[in-house]
């Protein structure tokens, strides 16, 4: 017959302590004496006990859990972004409870896993978040916050990178370059992210009186394949393609090379992220850097605050990143 696990009650009964006291001693950061904390943890040594995360968090009302929504996964620069932000809740003493949405926007059902298991908190990065979910999330006591994008229509903070300025700061680096027709491949072009960097460039570049062309790639490799060979089609065909991200820029670079043109004597390609793969020999692609890393731990840091504090004007925090200048533009003379 299997043997029935211990719990914190019988622990406690033991221990002649309460089971809320249990409960803390085995919870991070938690006030217990080092007394009461070193019999505790004896009593549960002796009896095999292993404490419940959910049970635990139902007795301190604190699950210590922090929601996660993701969309894109085939995207490594997300699939870094997942392992990141877990080993660094876990740092802070939480757990993360991750929903995979295969839709552009969250669905009810995967809001409802958050509810049912009592998330502290929730961070969304690219799936699109509607304001009635913020509101049922928010009467909840719930704060989210927004990874790599921000949103005009709902109350959340984000954490960003300053996309409108790269996205002009990559026009002029090409303009520099002597570059003189340039396109932009977009991202998905609902979001800030896609939507700020075709701001910044197109800008810079109207401002040198020209007119950039535009083509939609939805953030993947097949779309912005197919777009970087109308664009290399085209009677007007651009001499420098700037994509929405890496992904982007990977599909224009093999449209390229499936035109027979040269990389980057007859065309240049930039990209956004500074993913892996872009520092590959057989792409050194020329990219902007984002500082992941930055933006990781400030997306944490603002989250556990909010959780602490009464609601507040929720704000958008802009980071900066910089250019990685590789093999698929000119090296400045």
């Amino acid at each position: 017959m299997k043997k029935k696990p211990v719990n914190a009650m019988e622990v406690a009964r033991v221990a002649k302590v309460s089971q809320s006291t249990v409960s803390r001693v085995f919870t991070p950061g938690s006030n217990v004496s080092e007394k009461t904390k070193r019999k505790v943890l004896e009593v549960a040594k002796e009896l095999g006990y292993r404490p419940n995360a959910l049970a635990r968090g139902l007795i301190m009302n604190k699950t210590n859990i922090v929601g996660l929504a993701m969309r894109d996964m085939e995207n490594p620069f997300y699939h870094e972004v997942l392992g990141k932000f877990t080993k660094g809740l876990r740092d802070k003493g939480y757990h993360v409870l991750f929903v995979y949405t295969e839709n552009d926007e969250i669905q009810q059902e995967e809001i409802t896993q958050f509810l049912e298991y009592s998330v502290e908190g929730v961070i969304v990065t690219d799936a699109y978040l509607s304001s009635k979910v913020v509101t049922q999330l928010h009467e909840n006591n719930i704060p989210v916050i927004l990874f790599n994008r921000y949103s005009k229509d709902i109350p959340c903070y984000s954490v960003s990178c300053d996309n409108y300025t790269a996205a002009r700061q990559i026009a002029s680096y090409l303009y520099e370059q002597g570059y003189r027709k340039m396109a932009y491949i977009t991202g998905r072009t609902n979001t800030s992210t896609s939507q700020d960097r075709q701001r910044g460039f197109c800008e810079f570049l109207q401002e040198k009186g020209m007119e950039p062309m535009i083509e939609e790639g939805d953030y993947t490799y097949e779309k912005a394949y197919d777009a970087a060979i109308r664009l290399l089609k085209s009677s007007q065909r651009p001499d420098a393609i700037f994509g929405a991200n890496d992904i982007t820029a990977l599909g224009a670079l093999d449209a390229a090379e499936a035109m027979g043109l040269s990389v980057p004597n007859d065309i240049a390609v930039v990209g956004f992220d500074n993913i892996k793969m872009a520092s590959w020999p057989s792409h050194e692609l020329t990219t902007w850097e984002q500082p992941v890393d930055e933006m990781i731990e400030m997306t944490i840091d603002t989250l556990l605050n909010e959780m602490k504090i009464e609601a507040v004007e929720p704000v958008s925090k802009l980071v900066s990143g910089r250019l990685i200048e590789r093999g698929t533009t000119r090296k400045k003379i």
